[in-house]
């Protein structure tokens, strides 16, 4: 995985892969989910995260299986975990275990 630049969010996939180019909107989203329109806004903005929930409603509605919606959740979550500065300080204190069993 490459950690140089924020992989695209859930959200943004969503939105420039899957409804722009089969012109869905939205507010067709929510009505064919049953979810809220505020929901499917709040996705596609980065602003809710992919839940296991949303995943398993998303994977069938496009086609891809939960795994492609949580794998993506997932690498914003890592990115975001390592880009931490209160997370950097506290792996750059830890010592992998094998080197010290080695020494």
């Amino acid at each position: 995985m490459n950690m140089k630049r924020k992989p695209k969010a859930p959200g943004e996939v969503l939105e420039t892969q899957f409804m722009q180019p089969n012109h869905i909107t939205q507010k067709e989203l929510a009505s064919h989910t049953g979810w809220t329109r505020k929901h499917v806004n709040e996705l596609c903005k980065g602003k809710a995260r992919v839940t296991i929930d949303t995943a398993l409603i998303l994977g069938k509605a496009f086609g891809t299986g939960p795994d492609y919606w949580l794998e993506l959740q997932q690498a914003v979550d890592i990115w975001d975990a390592l880009h931490s500065e209160k997370r950097k300080e506290r792996l750059e204190s830890i010592v992998p275990l094998m080197k010290m069993v080695a020494a």
